[in-house]
């Protein structure tokens, strides 16, 4: 098959593919952000993404732009890619990361997909290199616990989970059949008794939901560290930007060394 031609008018309509886009595009190639680009809650790329115009991700929209290229999520409503292919625009997708060994890959289809593959090697080894620096080998492994509104945490296949091992953490809900992740209730949580409790973010404003983040039962527990939130926006999409994530919780771990 020959190789395509590199495009010229390029929209992203997914958070992650946005990044990877603006990681990797030509000047001038990119000429289109998904909304969420903007949200410095969301996005670890709001500097890049200020100066490009956004899009509510819809077929009619996005077709107006006239891209030679779409870049979107495997969750992108499939009636939106499917109206974009049947008026003859291409459309790559990316599945979201499950793991860190997802980064290089997603940097390398973003590269194929633009025609920027020197550009997305440069990237992968970059992050490559990193990643091993920052690789925590200590022992023993505290136990640790990510733990969001309504309960939530991440299981054993998820992006979050790598970002935990590698900082030299166990997941806590390893084990527990959670997958991507699930609800760990309060009083489970507590008979776990991790060594490390990291939560999410509380938005401002008030709901039920954020409850469980300030329940006094976790700031009873013997022996668990309460380490504050996490910056949801670095754990989000499989790019480089997780090696900060991937530093914070390096340097958490540091941090609990006898000593220290």
């Amino acid at each position: 098959m020959p190789a395509l031609a590199q495009p010229e008018r390029v929209v992203s309509v997914n958070l992650c593919t946005d990044q990877l886009a603006l990681m990797l595009a030509d000047e001038g190639q990119l000429v289109s952000v998904s909304r969420l680009a903007h949200d410095p809650d969301s996005s670890a790329m709001v500097e890049a993404a200020l100066p490009l115009p956004t899009n509510g991700s819809g077929a009619e929209e996005v077709y107006l732009l006239n891209p030679d290229l779409v870049v979107a999520g495997t969750f992108t409503d499939a009636a939106t890619v499917q109206l974009l292919r049947d008026l003859g625009i291409r459309v790559e997708l990316f599945a979201p990361a499950r793991s860190l060994d997802d980064v290089p890959a997603r940097l390398r289809q973003m590269g194929d997909a633009l025609g920027r593959q020197a550009e997305a090697e440069a990237l992968v080894a970059d992050f490559n290199a990193r990643l091993e620096a920052l690789t925590v080998t200590l022992e023993p492994r505290p136990r640790a616990a990510l733990y969001y509104v309504n309960s939530y945490t991440a299981g054993d296949k998820s992006l979050a989970h790598d970002i935990l091992t590698v900082a030299g953490f166990d997941n806590i809900s390893s084990g527990l059949g959670m997958g991507w992740g699930g609800v760990l209730a309060l009083e489970q949580l507590v008979m776990l008794a991790p060594d490390v409790i990291i939560q999410g973010r509380d938005y401002p404003g008030q709901a039920r939901a954020e409850d469980n983040l300030t329940h006094p039962a976790l700031t009873a527990l013997p022996g668990t560290l309460m380490a504050g939130e996490l910056t949801d926006r670095d754990w989000i999409c499989g790019t480089p930007q997780v090696l900060n994530a991937v530093e914070d919780m390096r340097a958490l771990r540091l941090s609990m060394e006898p000593g220290q």
